[in-house]
């Protein structure tokens, strides 16, 4: 029985090992040209049609700790869906397009349909569809060809600070093998808003970069806001379904 359960966790960890390359890292020991870490940033986006993502999941603010499991799915610049699992069971769904947010809460037995000024407010920064798709595929949530930026370094790593005058300040963090993304920062002083979100393992699949996980730290005047996000399997370009209609007899809530 031993030698069984042995040979299993074996083939399991052998099985883990082969599916997930996971991307080497550098660090960075001298200063180059901000255009460059953009342009070879730019090198690791990939083109797909689909992709389909099972996560582990965990949500954790002022009051309230829990942890899920989630199944994102995506249709390139069309739409999202997030289906939000606690042993098995549906506890929530939300389906993102580029004009829309909608969400339902099976507990709460309440939905949401809006746009994205409510999800912005939440999270300190402005958002839009392609900001959240690249949030899930480990790309900078700007386009960084839009800006002017000044290289540091900062704890190993290529920071690249936005030079704009604007109420928002903007960093994002690159390793120096790849410059996969490791870090990006978006912070308000004056509405004492901070958002951070960390990279910290890339995998390689086939000759795509997508993230092993990630982590959000949203903070406000009225809390911090932690989420963390491990990827269990990730496909790419298959046909699948985006399943949304919210349940008979739920309240629809409204976010000032």
């Amino acid at each position: 029985m031993k030698n069984i359960i042995s040979l299993t966790l074996i083939l399991l960890l052998m099985i883990s090992c082969k599916s997930k390359v996971v991307m080497t890292e550098s660090i960075a020991t001298k200063i180059i040209e901000s255009d460059k870490i953009i342009n070879s940033q730019n090198n690791n986006k990939f083109e797909f049609s689909t992709l389909y993502i099972r996560a582990n999941a965990k949500y954790e603010d002022e009051k309230n700790s829990q942890s899920v499991s989630a199944d994102i799915r995506i249709k390139k610049d069309e739409k999202i869906l997030v289906i939000i699992r606690f042993i098995g069971i549906t506890m929530a769904k939300s389906l993102i397009t580029p004009t829309t947010v909608r969400y339902y809460d099976v507990l709460g037995k309440k939905y949401f349909e809006g746009d994205y000024i409510s999800l912005s407010q939440w999270l300190g920064t402005d958002l839009d569809f392609n900001k959240v798709q690249n949030l899930l595929i480990g790309q900078a949530l700007d386009n960084l060809n839009d800006s002017k930026y000044e290289t540091t370094i900062i704890d190993k790593l290529y920071k690249l600070e936005d030079t704009k005058e604007t109420d928002t300040k903007k960093a994002f963090y690159f390793e120096a093998e790849n410059f996969l993304l490791k870090k990006q920062e978006f912070n308000q002083p004056l509405q004492e808003r901070k958002l951070q979100i960390n990279y910290p393992e890339y995998q390689k699949l086939s000759d795509k970069i997508v993230p092993l996980n990630f982590s959000i730290e949203a903070n406000q005047k009225k809390g911090k806001t932690n989420i963390d996000i491990d990827y269990k399997n990730v496909t790419f370009n298959e046909e699948f379904s985006f399943p949304y209609s919210v349940p008979e007899g739920y309240e629809r809530i409204y976010i000032n």
